[in-house]
């Protein structure tokens, strides 16, 4: 297997998920039912603002020097990234700390768990939201602010190729590729069981896709 593969086999078993978490209601989900631009902008900061804390506690820890140095670089990115949402949201706010994806994250310490559940699984899963942030925006007629949204999914984007090109490295063998398409996968179904549960508690249905 590469990592092309590897993506593909991902996307192709955890299908079903990533199509749902990449519908509207995503932001039904993550905001609450909130859905006012504020809202929105703090779904994304709190985002950021757990995702900083993961990679940059990978970082702080990690013995591979290319998987610290990438995410050391992600850390960089998701600070930059709430720091430009702090200037949409001009004002204090208060930021959580990650829900059940963040924690499932912070448990992996082997490099190739992390790699692959944190810079592929979890952007696989942030990219489909930045699309529903980037379309809401748009729905509100603010450009300016869907065009920061394009950004930012294009670095997520980077982040998913970069550990794309990471795995590449460090699989030797069958066995490697199969723990990390495990834990890709976990991650994905994290994200959409608690996206499921965050609907119900709305009494929304999260199977029809909108």
């Amino acid at each position: 297997m590469d990592a092309a593969e590897f993506r593909e086999s991902v996307e192709t078993e955890k299908a079903s998920q990533l199509d749902r978490l990449g519908s509207s209601k995503l932001l039904i989900a993550l905001t609450d039912g909130d859905l006012d631009e504020r809202s929105v902008l703090e779904s994304a900061a709190d985002s950021e603002h757990a995702a900083r804390g993961t990679f940059s506690g990978w970082a702080d820890d990690e013995s591979n020097d290319a998987a610290r140095e990438a995410f050391a670089d992600a850390a960089d990115q998701e600070r930059r990234h709430l720091d430009l949402d702090a200037v949409e949201l001009d004002g204090e706010y208060d930021l959580t700390d990650g829900g059940p994806m963040h924690s499932y994250l912070r448990g992996r310490e082997a490099t190739i768990e992390r790699v692959a559940a944190g810079m592929v699984g979890r952007s696989l899963v942030s990219v489909r939201a930045h699309t529903q942030v980037i379309s809401f925006f748009v729905n509100e007629a603010d450009e300016a602010r869907a065009d920061l949204f394009r950004e930012l999914k294009s670095d997520t984007r980077g982040t998913l190729d970069a550990g794309l090109e990471l795995l590449d490295e460090l699989c030797d063998d069958a066995e490697d590729w199969e723990r990390a398409e495990m834990v890709a996968g976990y991650v994905i179904q994290v994200a959409y069981d608690d996206y499921v549960d965050a609907l119900g508690e709305l009494g929304v249905e999260p199977k029809s896709l909108c």
